[in-house]
């Protein structure tokens, strides 16, 4: 089971020089039908990357910012229709253009906003218009780009031995775009797109101006945390107080700090009440931090729970609650001790000055 190519349209890159000096021009090569496809090169290269972009996973809020494969949403003022998004628009001219000439005509309005994109490279784009007809007879658009790659030869003869390729590409790293998002075969969202780009450059997404992307995970949960903290806190403080413009100073140096301390500003029940507010929409929610040397990493639900957080002599303590221990690599000593009774600890940790 596969896509069955409606139109294709491909079109050939070339950028010489850099930055603002660079000279960005496209060419179109061709537009193909379906028969033409079929007797085309084109099909053998792509056989099968099509289902196998619509397949590859996404997540709508990734665990990390820089993530390959994401979901766009069209963005949209309250009140009004996908219709008035112009990006929704070009790719729903493009989606369903009844002949080749009009898919032509439509299509080039996205290799044109491509190649003004700030860091464009040379290679291959291809636009295609595809059904997936097992079930459902409603086109899908895919935007393919594939850049050029270095140092290729092939075969040629005895004499020569090898012969340099000067404009070889490959599927391996392609960046595309599908539209609309295929969550399950046969389900359809009208107004996302999933796109995938291989490098951390963000150059294939910024091409489609009125198009967001979903959160990630640490930056919800970031917004979650400086949002509940803000209201703890202010709360303690009159409005427009000086305690209260130092903590808000105070809360914009830990946001954009890289290594945060721990700032004491929550109690044990304000801490859990926040961290369940949390976990109530992302389970697997984690908690990482470092007491001097030593990494701890865990479910953001076991605090308060079995993970808990002290202080004795002006120094903290993090205290682990488990049925089992279980050792990986590093054979120590310390597999084979027997541990000492929790208070015995305390006390001796209290006698330290």
């Amino acid at each position: 089971m596969d896509f069955a190519i409606t139109y294709l349209s491909f079109y050939l890159i070339q950028v010489e020089g850099k930055g603002d000096q660079a000279d960005k021009r496209f060419k179109h090569f061709q537009t193909l039908d379906t028969e033409e496809y079929e007797e085309s090169p084109l099909k053998d290269f792509l056989d099968g990357e099509l289902m196998k972009i619509s397949k590859r996973k996404v997540d709508r809020h990734p665990k990390t910012e820089q993530i390959p494969t994401k979901i766009g949403s069209f963005i949209v003022e309250e009140g009004h229709a996908l219709d008035s998004n112009p990006n929704y628009n070009v790719f729903n001219r493009v989606r369903y253009a009844k002949t080749k000439q009009e898919f032509q005509e439509e299509n080039e309005q996205f290799t044109r906003s491509y190649i003004d994109t700030s860091a464009v490279r040379g290679g291959v784009f291809i636009i295609a218009s595809a059904k997936l007809t097992k079930y459902l007879d409603e086109p899908f658009v895919f935007l393919l780009k594939c850049d050029f790659e270095p140092k290729v030869a092939s075969i040629s003869d005895e004499r020569t031995l090898i012969r340099h390729v000067e404009m070889a590409i490959t599927t391996k790293n392609m960046k595309s775009i599908q539209y609309p998002y295929m969550p399950e075969e046969g389900m359809v969202e009208e107004g996302e797109l999933k796109i995938h780009q291989a490098s951390h450059a963000r150059y294939f997404e910024d091409f489609l101006k009125f198009v967001e992307y979903g959160e990630s995970m640490p930056e919800i949960m970031k917004n979650q945390v400086i949002h509940m903290v803000h209201e703890h806190v202010s709360a303690q403080f009159e409005e427009n107080s000086d305690e209260l413009q130092k903590f808000e100073q105070d809360l914009e140096i830990w946001e954009t700090s890289e290594k945060r301390e721990i700032q004491e500003r929550l109690e044990t029940h304000q801490v859990v009440e926040a961290t369940a507010q949390i976990v109530e929409h992302t389970p697997e929610a984690e908690m990482r931090m470092k007491l001097g040397s030593t990494s701890v990493k865990g479910l953001l639900a076991d605090f308060g729970e079995s993970i808990h957080l002290g202080k004795i002599n002006g120094k903290y303590v993090l205290m682990i609650e488990s049925n089992t221990i279980e050792f990986d690599k590093g054979v120590s000593p310390i597999e084979f001790h027997k541990p000492d009774d929790l208070m015995e600890i305390v006390e001796r940790i209290s006698r330290k000055v």
